[in-house]
């Protein structure tokens, strides 16, 4: 129920997290080239003709460790997520300290449903970019599907030093207060969520379960009610017909 919404967002990040490296300093004058048209067309959302350029790079220059980082990222937009994992571990091979691949695998690990690889590979990013908040972010929904909402507190709250009130980070750690029982802190994240964004609908959704945990049966029927009128009837299909069923049974007693 609350995992399912945070893999939402994940997915959300995923595509905020896909950073596009600058073009290299040195290397063969074709493969430079090739390399920025692939970049232009990686940011045009072209991510065939993409990976295509990027491939045409690395026939130019097999060492070009971005050109594999950004083939990988293109793969992983299109779903080729053993393809981006090859690339990026093909970037690591040549350049053992490159943030960007480790994170991006990790990412890619993830989809791949093997999370403790993904782990390890968002802690040694964080050796690289100790600053980087969509890392402490992903590492905290990480930690969430490892059942480990403690860990997962901490690196949100770290998210939140270093880049404050994102939504989803927020939201995500009040998910970790939810599974941590910890009913009051996650009641606060997601009023937090709802006052700087009326519009997030699933907060709606978990701020009526932690108020019914609470024992405020009104005030969670209430939410659930707002979140049967915003929730999105596609992708929020299983959250509103839970909260219906929620609502009808609240409405009974």
């Amino acid at each position: 129920m609350t995992r399912n919404y945070r893999k939402i967002f994940s997915a959300i990040m995923l595509l905020a997290a896909l950073c596009v490296a600058a073009a290299p300093a040195a290397g063969q004058d074709q493969a430079k080239a090739l390399f920025k048209q692939g970049v232009a067309l990686l940011q045009e959302g072209k991510f065939k003709e993409a990976a295509e350029r990027f491939t045409k790079a690395l026939e130019a220059d097999p060492e070009l460790v971005e050109a594999y980082i950004n083939r990988g990222i293109a793969y992983l937009k299109m779903g080729q997520v053993e393809e981006a994992v090859a690339d990026f571990t093909e970037a690591l091979d040549l350049a053992p300290e490159a943030a960007e691949a480790y994170y991006n695998r990790a990412l890619a690990l993830s989809r791949l449903g093997k999370l403790h690889q993904a782990l390890a590979d968002y802690t040694k990013a964080l050796e690289f970019h100790p600053k980087d908040w969509q890392i402490f972010y992903n590492r905290g929904n990480l930690y969430l599907d490892l059942d480990k909402p403690a860990e997962a507190v901490k690196d949100f709250d770290r998210a939140l030093e270093l880049k404050t009130d994102v939504p989803e980070v927020v939201h995500n750690r009040g998910l970790a207060y939810l599974l941590l029982g910890d009913l009051d802190k996650a009641l606060k994240d997601f009023e937090r969520v709802l006052a700087a964004q009326p519009q997030f609908a699933r907060a709606y959704y978990n701020k009526a379960q932690a108020l019914e945990r609470l024992g405020r049966t009104q005030e969670a029927a209430a939410a659930y009610r707002h979140f049967l009128k915003v929730g999105h009837p596609t992708t929020d299909k299983a959250l509103l017909e839970k909260a219906l069923t929620n609502l009808q049974a609240l409405e009974g007693k």
